[in-house]
């Protein structure tokens, strides 16, 4: 998935000659607190809802202030994996994207991208999840599918969390059953170390966090 694939086209753009309390109706209309300035097709950079909050005169046109704009965007033949950076290291709540001559093409939104996410780990899908705490030397997700796969399930989704100065990993499956019982006990046969089970009988809502940990850091 690249970012151009991401783009929505209900956001507009500011104009430097909208005005600041334009500005701000808008970021409120669409929940977000950045928005790119961008005159015909030539992108300005990003203006802070922080920022224009501190402006007395609403009516003032955006370009007559000398703001601090945020010079942050992405190219449209960028992975998401850059989108998701940008997004969590400045803090956005929308990355610009760009064409290769740098013309503006849109936006994409945080609440895009965790609709995106979403999909991308089928966490709507009907199934159980279980976390593994393994070593990175025992990083084999062939191994983990073929158990999960004995018990005539599969995995829907995985991802790993990663530990400072460890070698210790944490492996989350989404899996399209509930029952994992059986799933379980072949794992603790192989010597995997299961740190917690979810399913629809079982739920544990202060664990339940970890998995959706991902999504959690996305929400700046």
């Amino acid at each position: 998935m690249i970012a151009g694939e991401l783009i929505s086209n209900i956001i507009p753009p500011l104009r430097t000659s909208d005005t600041v309390r334009k500005a701000l109706d808008r970021m409120s209309e669409f929940k977000l607190y950045h928005l790119p300035i961008v005159n015909e097709l030539q992108y300005l950079g990003l203006v802070s809802e922080e920022e224009l909050m501190e402006v007395r005169d609403t009516d003032t046109a955006i370009g007559a202030l000398p703001l601090t704009l945020l010079n942050s965007f992405t190219f449209e033949n960028a992975h998401i994996y850059e989108v998701i950076r940008l997004l969590s290291e400045l803090q956005l709540s929308v990355v610009p994207v760009l064409d290769q001559q740098k013309n503006y093409l849109g936006l994409v939104s945080i609440d895009k991208l965790l609709h995106f996410t979403a999909n991308l780990y089928s966490v709507s899908e009907p199934g159980g999840i279980i976390v593994l705490a393994i070593s990175n030397r025992n990083n084999s997700l062939a191994h983990m599918s073929q158990i999960v796969e004995s018990d005539n399930a599969q995995i829907l989704s995985s991802y790993i969390n990663t530990f400072p100065d460890s070698t210790r990993l944490e492996v989350t499956l989404k899996i399209n059953k509930t029952d994992l019982s059986g799933i379980v006990s072949t794992f603790e046969r192989y010597d995997y170390e299961v740190k917690a089970v979810f399913n629809n009988t079982n739920h544990d809502d202060g664990s339940m966090d970890r998995f959706n940990s991902f999504m959690n850091y996305l929400n700046v």
